[in-house]
């Protein structure tokens, strides 16, 4: 035990502030760019208003907060209900513990992919690209049209070209397959996402918010390049820091028989 002032602060006592202090920064992390926020800023002030009115001695009206907040638990989880769902699917998922790729081939699979961005970018064809986990998306890959592939970059060419019916929706694949096409993917409700950012792009950032993906997507006004996860969205991407992106995410090796990609029309800023 640390003598601290009057207090007594031992390892147990350091350790405890730790954990609690790394549970309040993934909870910001995890409300930030949602309303949540802003809800717990409204609950935080009628919290404060009704010490005051308490204070004041305003019984009626301190009576009255009192019962408001009595049932403020519910009211949280029922206004949280869509970030409480996405962290619960996160903490099952186990998202930090899964590798998309294992260590043999995925460089041939990494070119596949680069190749065909680079051609679609150069002549704006909209596309949608997600790496997913094994049996995941497991529902929007039954819903689409079964491919089972391997990963060729004239094959997702040929798929987003708009004269083809599976262009309008993602392609999903798993290890080094491409299982299915033309898959609808969730639109993202982030009320932060700029407006100039279409429905393929807010597709990105959907599936990515409550699913371990990686999401590639090509703007079809500008052909401008974008990556999506974690409910982020960076765009502007060069080929080469596409490459890079890839390689550090899923590893310069081969894809793992365990690993999904899929390919889906979102992007979180409109290029």
């Amino acid at each position: 035990m640390f003598p601290i002032g009057f207090l007594e602060f031992g390892l147990k006592d350091f350790a405890e502030t730790l954990i609690i202090a790394l549970v309040l920064v993934y909870l910001y992390r995890w409300v930030k760019g949602t309303f949540a926020i802003q809800a717990a800023l409204g609950i935080l002030f009628v919290v404060i208003i009704n010490v005051v009115i308490g204070l004041l001695g305003f019984t009626t009206i301190n009576s009255i907060l009192s019962q408001i907040l009595d049932v403020g638990i519910i009211a949280l989880i029922i206004l949280f209900q869509p970030e409480i769902r996405k962290l619960l699917y996160r903490l099952g998922t186990n998202t930090s513990l899964d590798r998309f790729f294992s260590t043999s081939n995925s460089d041939r699979t990494i070119d596949e992919i680069i190749d065909a961005v680079k051609e679609m970018s150069k002549n704006k064809t909209g596309a949608l690209i997600v790496f997913a986990r094994t049996s995941s998306l497991q529902d929007l890959v039954d819903a689409g049209v079964n491919i089972d592939s391997e990963i060729r970059s004239e094959l997702l060419t040929t798929i987003f070209q708009k004269e083809t019916p599976l262009h309008d929706g993602a392609v999903v694949i798993r290890g080094n397959r491409i299982v299915a096409a033309s898959c609808y993917l969730p639109i993202s409700q982030n009320p932060n996402i700029s407006s100039s950012f279409g429905t393929r792009h807010r597709a990105a950032v959907g599936i990515s918010e409550s699913n371990n993906v990686f999401v590639i997507v090509v703007s079809e006004e500008t052909g401008r390049i974008s990556i999506a996860r974690n409910g982020a969205l960076t765009s502007g991407l060069t080929i080469q820091k596409l490459r890079a992106e890839m390689e550090e995410t899923f590893g310069s090796q081969k894809f793992d028989e365990d690993v999904a990609f899929s390919s889906a029309q979102a992007d979180m800023k409109l290029s």
